[in-house]
């Protein structure tokens, strides 16, 4: 099913008797589709840019590639840096923005900028009653009562089908810096990262990766020559300098977890409390790579156990490529409270249960 209109995709959900799983180009969604596919290709296209007021809005499956490449010639970006998980999950198709959208995709620089839900500003979509919803300005319908943008980001399909996404976009730095510090373990380089983040010098990357610690500034370039020779100094140890080109890489490479990709194993994301990464990660096993500060592992594994009983109540995790066998279910189990949230919210936005879980 590939609707080519917001007004044909309604009519398909109106006449749906069975499951559907939402899908945009197929390269996030979690586990194998519950349902009929319905596919989001056919809702692209860019409506609205202006460079000047950093704003766009396109169809909700309109290639990811296609704006960055829009943004690019006008020297802006998406702030929060999603990532092409194509190599971790050994998949290919078109990763599309309704996708990012849904999974409220971010990579490294969300420690500065946050994530997808953080610069969208408005959302089209279609419920399960076949209803289309507009997040203010002119409407066919208006639903108050929600924040309609921070509800749909993340949803990964389960409340109704993006058509629509309008984002708030950011200039491209004249300049970007990189300090590396290798031959670390995973407590004391993960406690130069907290470090470096409670500093007023504005970090846009904190990862560690294959026992290296990396921090990352951007700006103007006197300010970043600035700010990574006073991180040096605070910080102390032998750090390494990386720019440009290769400091982008680099973080290219953390964004995508190109480390796991081709490998194989059980792949875990874990949310966690910064200053218990380490411990987690330990406990877990398996190789890790972090992010955030410490505040998200990648887990590489080949064990087929939960490794929530290793983050507890510390975070969450979510196994984003499962080993054949596997029981642990994909999506973090959900507090009692928050569930009845949850069931609450899919009965007001989807009373008939058509769409499943995991789309993107």
């Amino acid at each position: 099913m590939r609707p080519a209109s917001e007004a044909e995709l309604a009519e398909m959900i109106r006449a749906a008797a069975a499951p559907l799983t939402v899908q945009g180009g197929g390269t996030r969604r979690l586990g194998p589709a519950g349902g009929a596919v319905l596919e989001t290709g056919g809702l692209a296209g860019v409506r609205l840019y202006e460079p000047g007021a950093l704003t766009l809005v396109a169809g909700a499956g309109t290639p990811l590639a296609e704006v960055e490449a829009l943004l690019a010639g006008e020297g802006q970006r998406l702030a929060f840096e999603p990532p092409d998980l194509r190599g971790l999950l050994g998949r290919g198709g078109i990763s599309t923005l309704g996708g990012v959208a849904a999974a409220n995709a971010a990579g490294p620089r969300q420690v500065q900028a946050g994530g997808a839900r953080d610069a969208m500003l408005g959302v089209r979509f279609v419920d399960g009653r076949g209803e289309v919803v507009k997040n203010g300005g002119r409407v066919m319908k208006n639903v108050t009562g929600y924040d309609l943008v921070k509800l749909m980001a993340g949803s990964r399909g389960a409340l109704g089908v993006l058509t629509e996404v309008s984002l708030k976009v950011q200039a491209i730095p004249e300049a970007e810096a990189t300090l590396v510090a290798g031959g670390l373990a995973a407590g004391p380089g993960l406690a130069l990262l907290r470090a470096a983040l409670k500093t007023p010098y504005d970090i846009s990357g904190a990862a560690m990766a294959g026992g290296a610690a990396m921090i990352r500034v951007e700006g103007l370039a006197g300010s970043v020559a600035y700010r990574a020779g006073r991180l040096q100094a605070v910080l102390g140890g032998d750090w390494q300098v990386v720019e440009g080109a290769d400091s982008a890489a680099l973080w290219r490479d953390l964004r995508d977890v190109a480390a796991f990709a081709g490998r194989p194993g059980a792949v875990w994301r874990l949310v966690v409390k910064p200053t218990e990464a380490a411990r987690i990660a330990a406990e877990a096993g398996g190789e890790a790579v972090f992010d955030r500060g410490g505040g998200l592992i990648w887990l590489l594994t080949d064990a087929t156990a939960d490794v929530r009983g290793a983050v507890g109540d510390a975070g969450h995790a979510t196994l984003v490529r499962p080993l054949p066998g596997m029981t642990a279910p994909l999506l973090p189990p959900e507090a009692p409270a928050v569930a009845a949230l949850t069931i609450g919210l899919r009965r007001q936005f989807d009373p008939r249960g058509i769409f499943t879980q995991g789309a993107a």
